[in-house]
């Protein structure tokens, strides 16, 4: 009743059906492993937003040599600001706003730097392609608490003077003259004491898993539709063949034509 299953035509729409499943099998994987690196960050944001403080001694590895599983943890820095190399780093957007993100250099005690990131500022008005205003930091010693981030790449891509195109932190090398910690900065949490007036901080980050679980589950089910729109075919197609379904006697009743099965395989997947 089946043995049109082993005909070329049959074999080649079974082979396709297989290699549409495969491909639905490894997009439905795909989205599962974008879920499972959302619910990762998700639990280290939760796990170190909030943690204790580290103090710097404890943390200086991380800023040679960062751990992505370290990100967001607290670190409380003593040092001055090196305002004279305050930097702004563009094409920052917030919320869907455009902007900038402030990084000055914090001189520590024994003379090396950690770059801070002291928050976001909006696009100006004065002036196209700079912030209005930049605030200053503090003077004189202070003590900020700031949350571990890693450096980014180098983006070929320029930017005006005294402005980043990215937090590549190997950029301080070339206009300071002392050290910097080049693997990680320090997103700013608060500082004592305050300048008067400073950047936006864009507070705890909003993140969640997303619909990546959902998503898997639609492309697991349409690779299952391939073999059941396969299998209702091959149905029909049985009926179609078998004596005694229509009132047309067997003698004079059309034999299918090589079209009426590829219309009957897409029928049944949906296709007409």
């Amino acid at each position: 009743m089946y043995r049109f299953l082993l005909t070329p035509r049959w074999l080649g729409w079974f082979a396709l059906a297989v290699v549409l499943a495969l491909a639905c099998a490894a997009l439905g994987m795909w989205q599962l492993d974008r879920r499972n690196q959302a619910v990762a960050e998700v639990q280290k944001v939760n796990n170190n937003y909030g943690a204790e403080p580290l103090s710097f001694e404890q943390a200086r590895p991380h800023f040679k040599d960062f751990d992505p599983a370290m990100e967001w943890t607290p670190v409380t820095l003593q040092g001055t600001y090196d305002s004279e190399h305050q930097r702004v780093v563009r094409n920052r957007p917030l919320n869907g706003r455009p902007g900038y993100e402030v990084l000055v250099p914090l001189r520590l005690e024994g003379g090396s730097a950690v770059v801070v990131n002291r928050g976001w500022l909006p696009i100006g008005n004065d002036r196209s392609g700079y912030p209005d205003v930049v605030p200053q930091p503090a003077e004189g010693p202070v003590e900020v608490t700031v949350r571990l981030k890693p450096a980014e790449p180098e983006l070929e891509r320029g930017a005006p003077k005294g402005q980043l195109a990215s937090i590549n932190l190997e950029a301080f090398t070339a206009i300071l003259d002392y050290p910097v910690y080049t693997d990680a900065y320090g997103l700013m949490a608060s500082e004592d004491p305050a300048a008067a007036r400073t950047p936006f901080s864009p507070g705890r980050p909003d993140i969640d898993t997303g619909p990546h679980l959902s998503y898997s589950m639609q492309w697991f089910a349409f690779g299952a539709l391939m073999f059941v729109g396969y299998g209702y075919a091959a149905r029909q197609q049985a009926r179609l063949e078998a004596p005694g379904l229509t009132d047309t006697p067997a003698r004079t009743r059309r034999k299918p034509t090589a079209e009426d099965e590829e219309d009957a395989l897409l029928d049944a997947q949906g296709y007409h």
